[in-house]
């Protein structure tokens, strides 16, 4: 508000960002042969242009309040732990959850799952949790999540 942004102003600088080299495929190559969905902490209207580039993955995050002048008013978080809940949520439902994510924020889905790794991690995580799997490129990272 201080700075008049709004959240299409917002949105034209993420949409100038492409995903990571690579992720498309990854997750193409991984909805061919599994049901992949995405869990996020950022909200939906930030995530759009990424999603767009990405072909419209199944996303699972929070959301914003904005008023008609498009300026941000408020957010909405889901759940707390959400990111947990909903691997258990598709546990009860008898899916076999495999998760991964890059931090902190991702330690209760990781946990939770049945098999958990990390994906580019800040050094600090790796000497906390050594007992999960670290993965740095997309191949073997794909052969953990499928195998």
């Amino acid at each position: 508000k201080q700075h008049h942004l709004t959240i299409h102003d917002i949105q034209e600088v993420i949409g100038t960002m492409d995903p990571l080299d690579g992720a498309g495929d990854f997750l193409d190559g991984l909805r061919e042969r599994t049901q992949v969905i995405l869990l996020s902490d950022t909200f939906e209207e930030f995530a759009k242009p990424l999603m767009k580039k990405l072909g419209w993955p199944t996303l699972f995050c929070n959301s914003l309040v904005i008023d008609q002048s498009g300026t941000i008013q408020d957010f909405r978080l889901r759940q707390a732990e959400g990111k947990k809940k909903a691997v258990m949520a598709m546990q009860s439902a008898g899916f076999t959850v495999h998760a991964a994510g890059d931090s902190y924020n991702d330690l209760g889905m990781i946990q939770q799952a049945e098999k958990g790794a990390f994906f580019h991690p800040p050094a600090r995580i790796l000497t906390e949790y050594p007992q999960y799997a670290v993965f740095y490129d997309y191949p073997a990272f794909a052969g953990f999540l499928l195998g």
